[in-house]
């Protein structure tokens, strides 16, 4: 590859922040690694980062870069340790996506892996972004819903998460619990901003009540479990979370319908590495343990 020795520079001072910084771990004269971004830039077209007197500063174009050349560093940095017998190690990055809703089974899960590996430096990245491993921007994914169909991943089960209906204790004391599903449609709800959300559960309530009544909306997880443990109306959760919640009181048990498909996903350049393969089968162990509802 004839730009991998630009590439590597511009991958050094999106680390480091200063060309000087760069040039010490690369080893040249700071006028190399100048050389290489000017040149990396004239070739590809647009400004990788932005100078500034503290040093640089990667723009949108520099962070894509940053993330394809991590990750072929990455595949490399594993090729040079399986070839030179150093492969047993297990350290560095781990970068991990996953729901918000898993983070408080992921974290004690986190704290035992680094107790048997602490050199390995952990990363989180909870939401609903879709982050493209393809890219290098995460090395193991944990996906809900239907399972992953890029032929580039490798896709295994996590079992699955169970959904239940919970109440705050001020809604309970303002407007009482609903006697059964009849009555669904006299209470106030917390709902999803994607009126084309696949979620399961949230399929459900769409088919069960007026749309009026789900009062409250929004996108984020979180932000839907702050409002039910206030009050403003009842909503969807984890099984994991509700129970574990004294700030809510289940409603409507989980169901079968509702239940949602977890799934552990890693890209197949990545997937056979040490440090990959040790977490996932830590992870797949531990999840073994994880709560799940009685139907």
């Amino acid at each position: 590859m004839k730009t991998w020795d630009e590439v590597r520079t511009a991958y050094q001072v999106a680390r480091s922040g200063t060309v000087s910084g760069a040039a010490s771990v690369l080893g040249v004269h700071h006028a190399t690694v100048i050389r290489h971004i000017d040149a990396l830039e004239d070739q590809l077209g647009v400004k990788l980062f932005q100078r500034h007197a503290r040093g640089y500063t990667p723009t949108e174009a520099g962070l894509d870069l940053l993330q394809v050349a991590q990750a072929a560093d990455d595949q490399f940095a594993q090729l040079a340790g399986r070839v030179q017998g150093r492969g047993e190690a297990v350290s560095g990055d781990l970068v991990v996506t996953s729901l918000d809703s898993l983070s408080p089974l992921l974290a004690p899960i986190f704290t035992a892996f680094r107790a048997q590996h602490p050199d390995v430096l952990i990363h989180l990245l909870a939401g609903d972004r879709l982050f493209r491993l393809e890219y290098g921007e995460a090395h193991v994914a944990i996906r809900a819903g239907a399972p992953p169909s890029d032929p580039d991943n490798v896709v295994q089960s996590l079992g699955h998460m169970d959904f239940a209906l919970y109440a705050g204790a001020a809604y309970l004391d303002a407007k009482g619990a609903p006697g059964s599903e009849d009555d669904l449609a006299q209470h106030d709800f917390v709902g999803p901003e994607d009126p084309d959300t696949r979620a399961p559960f949230y399929r459900w309530l769409h088919d069960a009540v007026p749309k009026e009544r789900i009062v409250f909306r929004t996108y984020d997880q979180r932000i839907a479990l702050d409002a039910v443990r206030a009050g403003v109306g009842l909503g969807f959760h984890s099984y994991t979370t509700g129970s574990r919640d004294d700030g809510l009181t289940q409603v409507l048990p989980p169901r079968e319908e509702w239940r949602v498909p977890l799934w552990l996903v890693t890209h197949v350049d990545l997937h056979r590495s040490v440090k990959v393969q040790a977490f996932l089968t830590f992870l797949k162990e531990a999840a073994k343990e994880w709560p799940t509802a009685q139907l």
